[in-house]
């Protein structure tokens, strides 16, 4: 007897975890996907085509008031799902519209402002929020850091599969070297205690826990920041304790200071202090993982310089 097939969704989910996506992507592209059969009814992707593609990213747009952020979100997961799990050809998908995203100057804060606000903070949200302004982390980045990836005797850090599943390395300031080794001492004691009780797991990306029987309980894996609990892991059931949430860091960040701030703020802030002090754009860019260096260059307009620091004649 032929078993049956798996379900759509059950499909999306596999093909993105043999593809090595984030939960966070498989999560959305679940979602979007579970969206889009309901609003035509519960009829099958394979039956439908532009026309209601196009009908449900209007109603995202007109109805729900998404930003065109989202909407893009939306047809990706979508262009995923017919490309690469329906396996169709659907040259029409692309040419679907979606909204513009409109383009924002980034806020970027003074460094009287990022003292006041670091001032505000304790723990692990004031080690996290200083790397994001010291070394240019995205804060998913600066949360999912592991120990293995600290190299404080050479002063720099890896990130692991950034954005665009690169790695790049940055620079460790030397204001956080003793911050940092005090607060790893504290997270070793701590996984200490965790393998005396049965645990020290950690998650391992890649099936690296299959190749390496006993790497997830290793000290060199476990996370910098590690959650204040052990969780189940939504993937395999297991019992671990994670990082820290990067919402509580958001959290403690955006209530102590009155500009409109993100954790990505301090990255800005990182990005546009670097070329105020003269350093060329090529280096930022690479110490920011940014793919095209015209994505650098808009903080050359926060600058209000332009690319090559014009003067106006009437300053002279």
């Amino acid at each position: 007897m032929t078993p049956n097939p798996p379900k759509l969704l059950e499909q999306v989910r596999s093909l993105i975890r043999t593809m090595h996506y984030s939960i966070r992507t498989e999560q959305a592209h679940v979602d979007w996907t579970r969206r889009f059969i309901l609003f035509h009814g519960k009829r099958h992707p394979a039956e439908m085509g532009k026309q209601e593609l196009e009908a449900f990213l209007t109603h995202l747009a007109v109805d729900r008031h998404f930003a065109a952020s989202t909407q893009a979100q939306a047809k990706a997961a979508l262009l995923f799902l017919y490309q690469k799990v329906l396996r169709l050809e659907v040259d029409w998908l692309t040419d679907v519209v979606t909204a513009k995203q409109p383009q924002h100057l980034p806020t970027v804060l003074t460094t009287d402002e990022v003292r006041s606000l670091l001032a505000h903070l304790e723990g692990n949200a004031w080690l996290i929020a200083s790397l994001l302004y010291g070394s240019g982390l995205r804060v998913l980045e600066g949360c999912r850091l592991r120990v293995l990836d600290l190299d404080l005797n050479m002063r720099q850090l890896i990130v692991r599969n950034g954005k665009g599943a690169k790695d790049r390395i940055t620079m460790v300031p030397d204001a956080l070297i003793e911050p940092l080794r005090a607060h790893l001492e504290l997270v070793r004691l701590q996984h200490q205690r965790d393998r005396e009780q049965g645990g020290g797991e950690v998650y391992l990306p890649f099936a690296l826990d299959r190749k390496y029987a006993t790497a997830a309980r290793e000290w060199k894996w476990q996370y910098v920041f590690p959650a204040s609990r052990i969780s189940r892991d939504p993937r395999s059931d297991a019992m671990r304790r994670h990082h820290v949430e990067e919402q509580a860091v958001q959290a403690s960040i955006e209530a102590n200071i009155d500009k409109k701030v993100t954790p990505h703020t301090l990255r800005h802030s990182f990005a546009t202090r670097l070329l105020m002090n003269g350093y060329d754009i090529r280096t930022v860019q690479e110490l920011l993982g940014h793919k095209y260096v015209r994505t650098t260059m808009i903080y050359t307009h926060v600058l209000n310089r332009g690319g090559r620091g014009v003067i106006s004649p009437l300053d002279h």
